[in-house]
């Protein structure tokens, strides 16, 4: 192998230490971890078996041939669950996913080694049960991880009490509300929820404001749901969504099963209460998080949670006249797959209440962020993104998740902005706080 020039040499020494030093000023940073599955009664890990159960784990174990009844199967002792997903974890050890594990090992358990196999599972699984149930041990990751708040993803009838919605801060889920409110038991929760039997569609309407007033009321900062590729937003008049509930409420109550109900009728109700949702989201000035691109139950012989995937017929097109209509609404948007990036990007390009909105799911990993990534920062302007959110379970999957965004936010940064642009360091930092917390504050925080 030829040894490369000096100066190359060096050149490469200079860009290293460069994205180093960015990486260690973004990385004192506290954060608000914008969008997150925790439970905020149980926000952290008592034991390993509650880290390998992150879907990440489950889908690739089987993935790569662990059976799914040995994985999944009822009332396993958690240390044999974490037994058998190391049966089929070797073949991981090359993922992005994996590296997240052993880093938060190391840096959150002072775990001493640099693999995890089946040589030292056990000693690691005996290091966490320990060190997790501790007093303090929450307070400890969330201060090793740098978070401040964690915003959740509570479903519409959560009564958020029993913990502080300064520290978790509670969010509207709403896709059981748009796509299965014809569901008896989702029409119980919501009457339930609200005082508000859903009999008509005015009373629907009623108790949707409902519950923006508690959500609001407790200290909630968006509103959000995951939308399929062919879902096409469109305003439903008053009248045709009523028509349509009648029908779908005589046929629920006449025994017919939801997957058997006029897809035009769901379709219908489904506009409307998007729709109905987007005017509530105006009325109290809260963002509606859009994520964008998710199909159901592609491969029904996986995983819990492995079984979603993402196609290339969405088009942010379909949301032009939701944008239009909705000028004051903020929507932070993220998009399944990286092939839709562009089109993302030059929405927000355009439209002023268009935010781009982390690196989601399938889209979550070191290549697909460094292009997307370098893409929102050479086009879109600075106050319009937000950089990450973890989309974690357990807290200890912050620090790993983010320091994997802040390096690859660093090397941009050193690559784009200082080297090629000539921008001092401290502006590029000063870019880097925008996009990591700044961003977060201004579209979640501001004036209502």
């Amino acid at each position: 192998m030829l040894a490369k020039p000096p100066g190359e040499t060096i050149l490469v020494a200079l860009r290293n230490e460069l994205e180093q030093r960015l990486f260690e000023a973004l990385d004192r940073l506290v954060l608000i971890d914008p969008h997150t599955h925790i439970n905020p009664l149980s926000p952290s890990s008592q034991t390993i078996a509650d880290l390998l159960g992150y879907h990440y784990y489950t889908e690739l174990a089987h993935s790569a041939g662990l059976a799914r009844d040995r994985i999944e199967e009822p009332g396993i002792d958690p240390k044999e669950k974490v037994a058998r997903l190391f049966e089929g974890l070797a073949p991981i050890e090359n993922t992005v996913q994996w590296s997240w594990m052993l880093e938060l090992c190391q840096r959150l358990l002072d775990f001493p080694a640099d693999r995890i196999d089946r040589a030292n599972w056990e000693s690691l699984y005996d290091l966490a049960a320990s060190r997790m149930s501790q007093p303090g041990w929450e307070e400890e990751v969330l201060r090793r991880s740098g978070l401040e708040a964690v915003f959740l993803t509570n479903d519409f009838d959560d009564p958020l009490e029993g913990f502080s919605t300064r520290r978790y801060v509670p969010c509207l889920r709403t896709d059981d509300l748009v796509f299965h409110l014809a569901k008896p038991q989702v029409r119980g929760r919501l009457a339930k929820a609200t005082g508000i039997d859903p009999g008509g569609i005015r009373e629907v309407s009623d108790g949707i404001g409902r519950l923006f007033e508690h959500f609001v009321g407790k200290g909630a900062r968006a509103c959000a749901i995951s939308l399929p590729p062919d879902f096409t937003p469109v305003a439903v008049s008053h009248a045709s969504a009523a028509s349509a509930w009648d029908r779908v409420i005589r046929s629920a109550d006449q025994g017919v099963a939801f997957e058997e109900l006029d897809p035009s009728d769901c379709r219908t109700l489904a506009y409307w209460v998007f729709w109905t949702l987007a005017e509530h989201c105006e009325r109290y000035r809260l963002p509606f998080d859009l994520m964008i691109g998710v199909n159901r139950r592609v491969y029904p012989g996986g995983v819990y949670q492995g079984q979603d995937l993402f196609d290339s017929r969405v088009s942010m097109i379909q949301y032009a006249p939701l944008l239009n209509r909705f000028p004051s609404v903020q929507f932070p948007i993220s998009v399944l797959a990286s092939v839709t990036n562009q089109e993302l990007v030059d929405y927000a390009w355009i439209f002023p209440n268009v935010v781009t909105h982390g690196h989601w799911w399938y889209s979550n990993t070191p290549s697909w962020i460094a292009r997307d990534l370098a893409a929102r920062l050479e086009a879109i302007p600075a106050n319009k993104q937000i950089g990450y959110y973890s989309d974690m379970y357990k807290l200890e999957f912050a620090l790993p998740k983010f320091a994997m965004y802040k390096r690859l936010l660093a090397r941009q940064l050193a690559e784009q902005f200082v080297m090629d642009r000539r921008w001092p360091e401290e502006r590029a930092v000063a870019l880097g706080h925008q996009v990591l917390r700044g961003n977060v504050e201004s579209v979640f925080y501001g004036e209502r």
